[in-house]
């Protein structure tokens, strides 16, 4: 019996493909417990492209059989299939992590999850999370719980033109060669008594296979030099993905060649395909892999090989394994258990931290159980039912703008207070709590308190109380070389102070504009992101990068030329530095190699003749603290992590600045940890915006004690 043309099965020789069916179930397997945490697949995420090639082949062969059955393809009829396939599920899914987000995550991410549904909801999550991979302020917070629906985004914008790619196509073979698509039933003979050849026999396979190309190999083109120049960007972009797709679709217009592979060589060409599939699941590593670009071609062509081999290898191909009945019960539910399995993760992680392995394979379960009612209740429901074109439009339309509607009312539910002006000690001080020496209130350290009556920035503001570098756009982004700098206190003063580093340099721009207007100097920043001020090249995520090392040498270049400033002043966390070629392995090894760099690059300034002050690096914690306070305002304690494990990054500054007596070090860090536990809260002000930032509030109420701090070291050399 034939199936409905919805997409979820192409009939190939008059055969629903089953083996299909299990390939997807077993891409979501792997998705599942790549997402559950299994060690032994760190590449399980390759997943999704075996997803892109099933979708372009089963999406294209629908098209194709509507060509052959019709001479054309109806682009309302394909729109409103898709609508009824994709949209019932996805509403009730993103509705329900909006009221999961609600019930069970910390207020301060409720707006962006409200703008993540509105994404969402028009299928453009992906160039959503583009511009917050970018962001290096976003780029440590916690994954949205509408994370995962970048890949269904991707799949709808190439969908969005393809139909009409392919109509083109055979318009133009059409005017080429009049009749050359004549509408023909599958398998009905034709007049003469022939059966039709397949649409590979048409004159029209050629242009449609070229129109394919036309997209296909530009975009792997682009994908392999995105992938290089800008990694996060190029995993989600939708132009680097639509070769993929194109690649199933491609598989779709062959279908009938493939379908006559002798066995033996279908056969090999079918476990081969599986054996690249779990290659690369196996060997590809999220951290070192440049990702998607020509590293991709192994898991995609995996899946091709999968599906071209099929028909011909029967039985004693992948089939075997594929048509297992629980693989298929997977791939039958695998659309309805994707869009459920993480937000049910992260919610996990939300309310009892880190999941293990084990807890989170359990969470996976679980996901099924709302993934198998969703698919009985809403999905194929909606699916299969005999509604009008007009209808079923009018049906998306209220879907996504209920979704909208969703989304916006949870933004309304983010009602924070004001930004408030700093409260004096006074104010804000607790009953019984000792004011903390060097923060605003000075004084003795104060043990971290459960509340406060005002917290300033309201932790729902903190993601915005940032430095004035980053809105006056002088910070030089990861994938960027060239100096950008601000100049701040007076402009026009022969006291030169120069400031680098990374985003650890830019929170203390706030104080040392303070005592730059107090002390008449002339402020320039220098700084990048993720980048330390290091003379080696470093490693980030597990890859060297080139942007940093020449950064460094455009800056050390900078401040011993002809206008060197009188002093500077170095903030950033130390990267893991190159040795040899390689990254030294984590412990000792790793604080020897950062403790040498550090040496290395500081000594090169004071032979340079230029004073030099470290500032130490600041507390780093496990968690978000921001976050964490949004979540336990009437539990404060619940947020202070220990000041041992949280100072330890500075113990190779603490070394490197022991081995040069030229080089003054000073240690803020008795002001904002000051006690055996680090409060998130001090004298009611916020001190952190993420996991290791200060926030520009406090920064700026430390700068009564960096100044302090700056007179006694650099008295000799400024006024």
């Amino acid at each position: 019996m034939r199936r409905p043309a919805d997409g979820d099965g192409l009939i190939l020789a008059g055969r629903f493909r089953t083996d299909i069916e299990g390939l997807r179930g077993l891409a979501l397997v792997l998705i599942l417990v790549g997402h559950a945490g299994v060690s032994a697949l760190p590449g399980a995420f390759v997943a999704v492209d075996v997803f892109f090639v099933i979708s372009g082949f089963l999406i294209t062969g629908l098209l194709v059989d509507e060509i052959r059955r019709t001479g054309t393809i109806s682009i309302t009829a394909f729109y409103v299939r898709r609508a009824k396939r994709l949209l019932p599920a996805a509403t009730v899914v993103v509705v329900a992590s909006l009221l999961l987000t609600y019930l069970y995550l910390p207020p301060i991410r409720w707006a962006e999850t409200a703008r993540d549904a509105l994404a969402s909801a028009v299928y453009a999550m992906n160039w959503r999370l583009v511009d917050q991979s970018t962001d290096y302020l976003r780029a440590e917070e916690a994954p949205s719980i509408l994370q995962h629906f970048w890949s269904l985004a991707v799949e709808e914008q190439f969908y969005l033109f393809w139909p009409l790619l392919l109509l083109a196509a055979v318009t133009f073979a059409v005017r080429l060669r009049p009749g050359a698509v004549t509408p023909v039933w599958t398998g009905r003979p034709t007049p003469s008594g022939r059966h039709r050849r397949p649409l590979l026999g048409d004159p029209t396979s050629a242009p449609v296979l070229v129109a394919i190309a036309l997209v296909g190999v530009p975009s792997l083109a682009w994908s392999v030099h995105l992938s290089h120049a800008d990694p996060a960007r190029a995993y989600l972009v939708t132009t680097t993905r639509m070769w993929e797709l194109a690649l199933g679709g491609a598989l779709a217009i062959l279908a009938g060649q493939l379908s006559r592979l002798p066995r033996p060589a279908a056969v090999a060409l079918g476990w081969a395909g599986v054996a690249a599939v779990a290659v690369a699941a196996i060997l590809i590593r999220p951290e070192t892999a440049v990702y998607p670009g020509h590293v991709a071609l192994l898991p995609t062509l995996g899946a091709a090989a999968i599906i071209a081999a099929g028909p011909g290898a029967g039985r004693y191909g992948p089939a075997w394994l594929l048509e297992w009945r629980p693989m298929r019960a997977v791939g039958v539910v695998s659309y309805s258990w994707y869009l459920w399995h993480w937000p049910l993760l992260v919610v996990a992680q939300a309310r009892w931290g880190p999941l293990s392995t084990t807890a989170g394979l359990m969470m996976i379960v679980a996901s099924a159980i709302p993934a198998v009612l969703t698919h009985l209740l809403v999905e194929n429901p909606f699916r299969y039912a005999q509604f009008s074109k007009a209808r079923t439009l009018r049906m998306g339309l209220v879907a996504t703008g209920f979704t909208v509607a969703a989304g916006l009312g949870l933004q309304l539910a983010v009602r924070p207070p004001a930004p408030s002006v700093p409260p004096t000690a006074n104010q804000a001080q607790p009953a019984g709590a000792a004011p903390v020496d060097g923060a605003p209130g000075g004084g003795h350290p104060a043990a971290p308190v459960d509340r406060y009556p005002s917290i300033t920035p309201d932790p729902l503001h903190a993601r915005d109380d940032l430095p004035d570098v980053y809105r006056d756009d002088c910070i030089t982004q990861a994938q960027e070389s060239h100096l950008r700098s601000c100049v701040y206190g007076d402009r026009d003063s022969p006291v030169e102070v120069a400031l680098v580093g990374d985003s650890h340099a830019a929170h203390w721009v706030p104080a040392l504009q303070v005592i730059a207007a107090q002390r008449g100097w002339r402020l320039v920043t220098y700084i990048k992101t993720t980048c330390s001020f290091l003379a080696t090249p470093t490693s980030i995520a597990g890859r060297t990068d080139p942007g940093c090392t020449q950064w460094n040498r455009n800056l050390r270049s900078a401040l011993t030329g002809e206008r060197r400033p009188r002093m500077v002043i170095v903030s950033s966390v130390t990267q893991v530095p190159v040795v040899a070629g390689s990254t030294p392995p984590p412990g000792p090894a790793t604080t020897d190699a950062q403790t040498t760099a550090l040496t290395r690059t500081w000594s090169e300034l004071t032979r340079a003749g230029l004073p030099l002050v470290v500032i130490r690096d600041t507390p780093a914690f496990q968690r978000d603290m921001a976050e964490c306070v949004s979540a336990n305002r009437e539990r404060l304690t619940a947020c202070a992590q220990p000041r041992q494990r949280a100072l330890a990054v500075g113990l190779p500054q603490e070394r490197a600045a022991a081995a040069l007596p030229d080089v003054d070090l000073i240690d803020v860090n008795p002001a904002i940890c000051p006690t055996e536990q680090c409060p998130a809260v001090i004298d009611g002000l916020l001190v952190y915006r993420d996991a290791h930032h200060l926030t520009a509030t406090y920064a700026r109420h430390l700068a009564p004690r960096l100044h302090d701090l700056l007179r006694r070291h650099a008295s000799p050399h400024l006024p």
